[in-house]
């Protein structure tokens, strides 16, 4: 189409992955395990970075049909107020939590920037590192969350497939595919240090979706080579509004997208949250992921107060304990960090490296 930037439709950029990823492929699942559990090792070690999502709020100002928090759905909405951000972090902290990615739906007036900034400056005070995952903002606006104390943002375009996008996302700001394209180089123009992409597997064709995800991991590597990257591999679960994935992807094309994204991409973080079974998640732990989300409660409220928390986004398949998962994590000889991030680091980064400016 038009105004699609050259670089993702690219296919010489993405041949590599495009082999690993053929059904005919030549490369056996345990070959490409192998491959990239050594790779895994060599750059990263024994180890594995835990995190968990805070929710906001529920409050959204789009149509997206697969989606619990969205504008048509009849859950009851809120929004977490200082007091309550508090009480949450109390008790992440008291299950060991201090990487933390806060979410809330697209802006709306109950939950704007000006929200979203306070609450990463509530969460900063106690927590070592904050991340966002939220609405797309200006460059401005991610620098002034930069300087709150946010060190990372998550975003996943949800589908490279212009067509599938426009039609899933029926009305609000999400609707702008280019928009929501360009947010990761925003972000990282503002001074955010890490990014972390993804496509929500099972709204298109998956194949079509990971060559795309790739070539934009590539793009923004080739200008912010000093940002931290990281790539998420989320899959449709249940949710509010009952909407079925109309490409399903099984067990054996998730664990081959993600040894191949290990081997293709060996230096970005690979992530893996709660919505993946325990055996699957056990599964990958050592071969490729190092960054996976525990404890992860998908409502508004649903640590301090599980018994009263809404319906949440989706539904947990994992839904061990932090000592079951690290317990789980020990007995195949990895060891779970839960901080790795110095709030000394905080802040905006210096911006735009080019070759020219060594």
């Amino acid at each position: 189409m038009s105004n699609v930037p050259e670089w993702l439709t690219n296919e010489q950029e993405s041949a590599q992955l495009a082999r690993m990823l053929a059904a005919n492929s030549s490369s056996s699942l345990e070959s490409l395990a192998a491959e990239s559990q050594a790779i895994t090792l060599r750059r990263f070690g024994r180890t594995m970075t835990l995190y968990a999502p805070l929710y906001l709020s529920n409050f959204c100002s789009s149509g997206c049909a697969y989606c619990g928090f969205a504008s048509d759905r009849k859950t009851r909405r809120r929004r977490l107020e200082e007091g309550e951000i508090r009480r949450e972090l109390t008790a992440m902290k008291k299950l060991g939590i201090s990487d933390i990615l806060l979410l809330t739906g697209e802006r709306t007036a109950a939950a704007d920037f000006d929200y979203l900034q306070r609450s990463v400056a509530i969460a900063a005070e106690v927590m070592p590192r904050v991340s966002v995952e939220a609405f797309p903002m200006s460059v401005s606006e991610y620098r002034s969350l930069a300087e709150a104390g946010c060190t990372g943002i998550t975003i996943y375009q949800e589908t490279y497939n212009r067509e599938r996008y426009e039609a899933l996302h029926r009305w609000g700001p999400k609707k702008d595919f280019i928009e929501r394209l360009e947010t990761p180089a925003r972000a990282l123009e503002g001074g955010i240090k890490t990014v972390g992409l993804g496509v929500l597997l099972g709204l298109s064709d998956p194949v079509e979706d990971a060559l795309g995800l790739y070539r934009h991991v590539r793009q923004l590597s080739r200008t912010w080579w000093r940002a931290g990257l990281s790539v998420s591999f989320p899959r449709m679960r249940p949710q509010t509004g009952g909407y079925e994935p109309p490409f399903p992807v099984d067990d054996h094309f998730l664990a081959r997208m993600i040894f191949a994204f290990r081997i293709a991409l060996p230096d970005v973080e690979l992530v893996l949250s709660t919505r993946e079974s325990p055996a699957f998640r056990d599964g990958m732990t050592g071969l490729g992921i190092t960054r996976m989300s525990i404890e992860s409660r998908t409502t508004v409220g649903g640590y301090d107060d599980p018994e009263n928390a809404e319906k949440g986004q989706f539904e947990v398949f994992d839904d061990r304990t932090a000592l079951e998962f690290c317990r789980a994590l020990r007995e195949r000889n990895i060891e779970p960090v839960f901080k790795n991030w110095e709030p000394a680091y905080n802040g905006p980064s210096g911006g735009k490296v080019t070759a020219n400016q060594l």
